[in-house]
């Protein structure tokens, strides 16, 4: 597969994630904030701009319509909901001639119909366009899974996916460890992962905040987990790059896997709160660092070579 359809898979799957997932921890901030008038506004707002990375921009106070403008709408802004899923949209058109026709309209059309969907929520609450991404957000992810074959470029696009949700999934985290005071409440995360049947069925104690915690890194059933989505992140990369050498090359991109991997599968369960901000910035770094390796490692260009003439000075 040329490198730069490649890239274009990777990048959807990783626009596609992150849209869906900020849209659920924006949908839970603004939940909190309804939900309890006394809670400062501009404190919650400012915490929510920290666990995404994004800077607000002003130094006043901030409300959560300032925040909607610019985390949701703004589509010029790759890591706003809007920009992601305007990235998508790019990517897919360069990449037509390996995504199915299905995976493009459902894009196309989520692009066209973004700007109704944000008329509508300005009238009616945020609500309605945070569920109008994740619904949209859920019809690619199932047209993927049901659509393209399972070779590179469904690999590519997913380990585009995993990465970006072992990311996100730290930074709905972080949200307890920067704030406590003005972040939702632990059931609330486990709702913006969708993650409430599934931790319910696992457990008796719903209340527990160490158990929701270790569940979202640790758990190795659940899709949204971290460390299932570094498992299944390491399994694309060998498929990806087959090596039967008995002396396998430095292999970067499953070196920064495995370094959060098996710090993930021996810390204690019964801890995680414990050490839930070293595991967090262990986790953002990783996922730094492996972008960092699948660019290199797949998408690498070599510089352009000038020709010259003979006999040219």
């Amino acid at each position: 597969m040329l490198s730069r359809l490649a890239e274009s898979l990777y990048w959807i799957g990783r626009y596609v994630e992150r849209a869906d997932d900020t849209a659920r921890i924006l949908d839970s901030y603004v939940h909190r904030m309804v939900e309890d008038p006394l809670n400062d506004e501009n404190e919650a707002c400012r915490s929510l701009y920290s666990i995404l990375g994004m800077d607000p921009g002003v130094e006043g106070p901030i409300n959560v319509t300032d925040a909607l403008e610019s985390i949701a709408y703004d589509d010029a802004n790759p890591s706003s909901i809007a920009g992601a899923l305007y990235g998508a949209y790019q990517n897919a058109r360069r990449s037509r001639d390996v995504i199915s026709s299905e995976m493009w309209v459902a894009l196309n059309a989520t692009q066209l119909e973004l700007a109704h969907a944000e008329a509508t929520s300005r009238r009616l609450g945020p609500a309605t366009y945070l569920a109008y991404v994740r619904e949209r957000t859920a019809l690619f992810t199932g047209l993927t899974d049901s659509t393209l074959s399972r070779d590179d470029g469904w690999r590519f696009l997913t380990l585009g996916q995993c990465v970006e949700r072992v990311d996100m999934t730290a930074r709905l985290l972080r949200a307890r460890a920067v704030s406590d005071e003005h972040a939702p409440d632990w059931l609330a995360f486990l709702r913006a992962s969708g993650a409430m049947e599934a931790y319910m069925r696992s457990t008796s104690r719903l209340g527990d905040a160490n158990g929701i915690a270790a569940f979202l890194l640790l758990d190795r059933i659940f899709p949204r987990s971290c460390l299932f989505a570094l498992n299944r992140a390491d399994a694309l990369v060998v498929e990806l790059q087959p090596d039967h050498q008995r002396i396998a090359a430095v292999d970067h991109v499953r070196q920064s896997i495995a370094r959060a991997r098996a710090t993930l599968e021996f810390v204690d369960a019964q801890h995680v709160l414990a050490q839930l901000g070293d595991l967090l910035e262990l986790l953002e770094l990783t996922c730094l660092r492996l972008d960092d390796a699948i660019t290199e490692r797949f998408f690498h260009r070599d510089a352009i070579v000038n020709w010259h003439s003979e006999g040219a000075t």
